[in-house]
């Protein structure tokens, strides 16, 4: 739209708009008058090409795109704190904090004797990093603690490209009075939550099971799953005590984890003395087509190893101890859960 004005155009233009009687050469009076003019303008043109593409789900960023979002009725997902299990060597106070890599967790509740359950003060995933060993920042004497168990996971502020994508599904699937695509949203837009896979009639008529992950896209955790069932069904009554509608009997779970295992034979790349992020790279692609394809696609598999830098070549691929598809069925969700590469030479 406004790729074309640029300053040599601009000048141009107004070069032309002077009477031929008048010097307009380079260096003259009305050229050198109207280059700073022109020049500012191009700026303002490529300045205004960028700022259209702030007014387009598909390049609009930060807080425009939670604009063009809140248009549909979506917000961006908040950070949220992670909570985790606390097990210390003697009784200690709820609220008292305690420390690991600079993390701070705080105890709320006392789950059994000398097992509390903390809340990260940091929102975010940096709350489900760390564990191990914790340091006492309110002086309590004589009890060593220490940070295990995730109850429910951290998340950070929704990304753009995630945010971006939820937006265009609901734009290709509207969501109307109960139908798949609402319970989906309803799912998508709840924090934690990464994806989910509805059922409808599952267990008879007026049911409906969703099968929820985490924002990890694993298999979510018992809280997470309390947490969202509440918010939906209490009780999975169908009373309309959530935000499903009257009638709805909704069972929330959080999917059946499939375990998946890759073994291969590898030449590594130059300069490389071992694979390296292949772990991240496959984890990654299961994460993308959880509750999206029904299988882990064996040549896909192979093409995310030879993806990573460190990897130039690929022999004796193995998924889960066979060379086809590893199926998925149901509400399965593909967890890498073993990895075994050989190194080999060319």
């Amino acid at each position: 739209m406004f790729e074309s004005m640029t300053y040599e155009t601009i000048l141009a233009e107004m070069l032309s708009k002077v009477t031929n009687d008048i010097d307009k050469r380079e260096g003259s009076v009305i050229y050198d008058a109207l280059a700073p003019a022109a020049y500012h303008l191009a700026q303002v043109y490529f300045q205004l090409d960028n700022y259209k593409d702030l007014f387009f789900v598909d390049t609009a960023v930060d807080a425009y795109l939670d604009r063009k979002a809140a248009d549909y009725g979506i917000t961006r997902k908040i950070a949220t704190y992670a909570i985790r299990k606390i097990v210390t060597s003697g009784a200690v106070g709820i609220g008292t904090r305690w420390a690991i890599a600079d993390v701070i967790y705080h105890i709320t509740e006392q789950l059994e004797t000398n097992v509390y359950q903390a809340t990260c003060e940091t929102a975010g995933e940096i709350g489900n990093i760390y564990s191990g060993n914790l340091e006492n920042i309110d002086n309590v004497s004589g009890v060593t603690a220490m940070l295990t168990d995730i109850i429910l996971s951290g998340s950070d502020l929704e990304t753009d490209v995630a945010l971006r994508n939820r937006i265009q599904e609901y734009l290709s699937n509207p969501s109307q009075e109960g139908n798949i695509a609402q319970y989906k949203n309803w799912a998508t837009e709840y924090p934690g939550i990464g994806i989910a896979k509805v059922f409808p009639l599952w267990d008879g008529g007026n049911t409906v099971k969703i099968a929820i992950t985490d924002n990890k896209f694993l298999p979510a955790s018992n809280d997470l799953i309390t947490k969202f069932q509440e918010y939906m069904d209490p009780g999975v009554k169908g009373l309309g005590n959530g935000i499903a509608p009257i009638g709805s009997k909704v069972t929330v779970t959080g999917g059946t984890k499939k375990s998946v295992t890759v073994a291969a034979n590898v030449v590594l790349a130059d300069g490389y003395t071992e694979a390296e992020g292949v772990s991240d790279a496959i984890s990654t692609y299961l994460a993308s087509i959880t509750y999206v394809k029904n299988s882990v696609s064996y040549m896909r598999i192979g093409s995310v190893l030879l993806d990573c830098d460190s990897i130039a070549e690929v022999g004796d691929l193995m998924i889960n101890n066979d060379t086809t598809d590893l199926i998925l069925i149901e509400d399965e969700i593909p967890v890498l859960v073993g990895l075994n590469l050989t190194v080999v030479t060319a």
